[in-house]
């Protein structure tokens, strides 16, 4: 770029910086008060005037200062060239805070609790998603006699639980066999894989379990194929309200939105790799209810696996970088959590 074109840059950043901080539109006195950018107010006021032309920056009313549009937002998203990385301090609290998770859902639950209190933002997490996973083991607990809980448990640490009902009694002897079978066969295989081969074992059985088999391997193909990747968790709702003139007129649309799993599963869409941050500003969301916020996304998983996806969801008048940072450092150790289960 020119060297006009990089100090207009600056003047752009200082615009986003102090706007974020203050929730004031920007002069030009303000930003050659607050920033070194070694050149005079008449300067400034020209490349605001040449910012504002070109769609970076407007005026919300007549003598006021200058704040960023979307695409003003963007550019300084596209060109944040390093992500200051959180104190070492912060990454012992998220260590230590994570760590004492029990179980799968305490992990997630404590991820969103965390990634809320950082960034002043609502946080949302999707349960770790059923395609990429690997059956670890499967459970078959009886209920009744004639009643059994099959109990599904992938390498991601996500459980699953499923009913079945047998029609006739099945000795607990049969049950354990039930289970030994499913386990020989499916164990250590990835869904996709263990969808195809459940609808042959009835078949490769004993007789006598045929029946009781059949009514499993019909609910287990069902649950394996249908892939429920609709769980999400979500915290820190009441963030929005602290600030609701960052959403005019449309905070109840926000919120309605954020009610429906659908919409917060479209947000997370684009997190496909583990690692790879996203950040969609307001128009750039799909859904219309959402153009007033910003959403930062991210894969999480263990290598290169993606598990599932989580992210924050603000006004689009937010600290960029910092939020990014706290998003990519939360998702990197809830990836290694979920590796080591």
């Amino acid at each position: 770029m020119a060297s006009s074109e990089e100090r207009r840059f600056e003047v752009l950043r200082a615009i986003v910086a102090d706007y974020v901080a203050h929730h004031e539109p920007v002069g030009s006195k303000a930003i050659v008060d607050r920033h070194n950018l070694g050149v005079s107010s008449a300067t400034v006021r020209n490349d605001m005037a040449a910012l504002e032309e070109e769609g970076y920056i407007t005026q919300p009313h007549t003598s006021a200062g200058r704040i960023p549009t979307d695409k003003g937002y963007r550019l300084f998203v596209n060109r944040l060239a390093d992500i200051k990385p959180l104190s070492s301090a912060e990454r012992r609290a998220i260590i230590s805070f994570l760590d004492g998770a029990l179980d799968l859902d305490d992990v997630l639950r404590r991820s969103v609790r965390l990634l809320a209190q950082l960034t002043r933002q609502v946080a949302v997490i999707q349960y770790p998603t059923m395609s990429n996973a690997t059956l670890r083991h499967l459970e078959v607990v009886p209920l009744t006699p004639a009643r059994l809980m099959l109990v599904v448990i992938t390498d991601s640490g996500r459980v699953d639980q499923r009913t079945i009902d047998l029609g006739d009694v099945l000795p607990e002897e049969d049950v354990a066999r039930i289970r030994d079978v499913l386990n020989s066969k499916l164990s250590g295989r990835r869904l996709t894989d263990a969808a195809a081969r459940v609808a042959e074992l009835p078949e490769q059985a004993p007789h006598e379990l045929h029946d009781a088999l059949v009514r499993i391997c019909t609910v287990l193909v069902e649950h394996l194929v249908e892939h429920p990747e609709e769980r999400l968790v979500l915290g820190g709702t009441a963030n929005l309200t602290r600030n609701v003139a960052d959403f005019p007129g449309s905070l109840r649309q926000v919120l309605e939105a954020l009610e429906e799993q659908v919409v917060v599963l479209k947000l997370l869409a684009a997190a496909r790799n583990p690692g790879a941050i996203t950040v969609r500003i307001g128009e750039e969301n799909e859904d219309e209810q959402m153009r007033s916020t910003s959403v930062v996304s991210i894969g999480y998983g263990k290598d290169d696996v993606l598990l599932g996806g989580m992210g924050i969801v603000g006004p689009t008048r937010m600290d960029y970088p910092g939020t990014i940072a706290a998003v990519r450092a939360v998702a990197n150790y809830v990836g290694q959590i979920l590796a080591g289960n």
